[in-house]
């Protein structure tokens, strides 16, 4: 037990310093990225009527749901590759090596996936709402 909460702390600790030191810009850009990504889709949603995302996911039968989720995987791919590839390069420069993919993983979904998934639905109600006001 004790090795996991070590485990933890290092993890915790170790995401937490990536926010200060090299590469510190991938915490603006990942987002952004996305979020034109969210913009993109959201828009496209709004005009040809479809439901704000998380409400079509949580109405969805289970086809229709993974394929909304493969839709938003494939939206970020290239921004959570980006992600990966930053962060590897991140690693090499402050460990001298490629140690912590797990860390990777969760940099590149936070960053990416996270803002896409919680902006397009936004997006969507919003090009829906002005365009009602026209």
């Amino acid at each position: 037990m004790d090795a996991f909460l070590e485990y933890l702390h290092r993890f915790w600790s170790d995401l937490i310093a990536r926010s200060d030191g090299p590469m510190t810009f991938r915490f603006f850009l990942q987002p952004i990225m996305a979020a034109l990504m969210a913009w993109r889709d959201g828009t496209r949603d709004a005009r040809i009527g479809r439901e704000p995302y998380w409400v079509r996911i949580r109405h969805a039968d289970r086809v229709e749901r993974l394929a909304a989720w493969r839709q938003a995987v494939t939206a970020v791919a290239r921004i959570l590759l980006l992600g990966v590839a930053m962060d590897v390069i991140y690693q090499f420069k402050v460990f001298g090596a490629f140690k912590y993919p797990v860390e990777t993983f969760v940099i590149a979904l936070l960053l990416a996936l996270v803002p896409y998934l919680l902006l397009r639905g936004l997006f969507t109600r919003l090009v829906q709402r002005r365009s009602t006001q026209h």
